[in-house]
């Protein structure tokens, strides 16, 4: 599960994201051999006590999961890594002192401002030191990039440190250039290439959401040296592979 190593050296990694929150789900996904697993809060209807649940699960499986957090709260960061989370994927970071917030939450003092709580993650009690030296060496802090104000700052947002990596939301990155959903406009791949070409620079581990499970598309990101890529989600996975089961089997009839 050393997943911080590898993005501090810029190793391909690929991993999912889950929105529904069956264990069995988690479990077949994370044994199907995914590097990482996102657990999404901000757009599925997952509660606190399922993250938890799913948490404890892609441990089982050795898979570090990743909390796609609704805000950039310390509460809400504190209660994740509370529960065991790997680290967090934080939404909407548009400067740098977004990013710094995040990392304050997730490390505590010294070098950051989480409240101190025994519970899951501090083996209920009976390993908080062993978890603090944990912490230090894999927590990991992912900053989404969804918006053109943070395109404009990311020189910025990728040098505060204890970012391990950024992912670009295209879909939300469009909309905020008024062109929602349309990924192949021109200034919207510009802003892409914008962000990449600074976390080449900054030797930071970056990638995008390939949000259709299209393997053209995570090749092309891949060739493009993206090497911190979201490879569909639960829903869309299942969804697509039902339906062209079900064309190949009425076409075949």
């Amino acid at each position: 599960m050393q997943l911080k190593s590898k993005l501090a050296r810029n190793a391909l990694t690929i991993g999912s994201w889950i929105t529904l929150g069956h264990p069995t789900i988690a479990e077949i996904m994370a044994a199907a051999g995914f590097d990482w697993l996102v657990l999404d809060t901000e757009h599925s209807v997952l509660e606190l006590s399922d993250v938890q649940m799913l948490i404890q699960v892609l441990d089982g499986q050795r898979c570090p999961a990743i909390v796609r957090l609704t805000s950039n709260h310390p509460d809400q960061i504190k209660r994740v890594m509370d529960a065991g989370a790997t680290g967090v994927m934080v939404p909407m970071v548009k400067t740098a002192a977004d990013a710094e917030a995040a990392v304050q939450a997730v490390y505590y003092p010294p070098r950051g401002q989480r409240g101190v709580g025994l519970a899951r993650a501090q083996g209920y009690g009976a390993r908080f030191q062993e978890y603090r030296r944990w912490l230090e060496d894999n927590a990991i802090v992912v900053v989404m990039i969804e918006h053109i104000d943070a395109v404009n700052a990311i020189d910025s947002i990728l040098s505060v440190p204890g970012v391990d990596a950024y992912i670009i939301g295209p879909y939300d990155l469009s909309g905020s250039m008024g062109r929602p959903g349309e990924l192949d406009y021109p200034e919207v791949q510009s802003a892409i290439k914008r962000v990449h070409e600074a976390g080449r620079r900054l030797g930071k581990s970056g990638g995008i959401h390939v949000v259709e499970p299209d393997l053209d598309q995570l090749r092309h990101y891949i060739q493009a040296g993206f090497s911190f890529l979201g490879y569909g989600l639960d829903i869309r996975i299942l969804d697509t592979l039902c339906r062209s089961h079900m064309q190949n089997i009425r076409e075949g009839l």
